[in-house]
């Protein structure tokens, strides 16, 4: 993923999880973190490790048609590398 900055972060993280129809409580189990953390992404307060970013991205691709103008958006030149 492209340099993004804390405001993209807390876009990207806020977008998936009301695109998947989940809490903020629900994102945390499934991404294996706390509540906390994902609040603090959501309000641009901390930024999540890359790893947890791999993850979104998956949940996205999981998605297929739903999510991917998320992709476009925020993962645009691993597209072009899955090509």
């Amino acid at each position: 993923m492209p340099e993004r900055s804390q405001v993209e972060i807390a876009d990207l993280v806020r977008e998936t999880r009301q695109r998947l129809g989940l809490t903020q409580t629900q994102l945390a189990q499934e991404l294996g973190v706390s509540y906390q953390s994902v609040n603090r992404w959501e309000n641009g307060r901390n930024m999540p490790l890359p790893i947890v970013l791999k993850l979104l991205e998956g949940m996205l691709r999981s998605m297929g048609d739903r999510g991917k103008d998320l992709l476009d958006k925020y993962f645009p030149s691993d597209l072009k590398d899955a090509s």
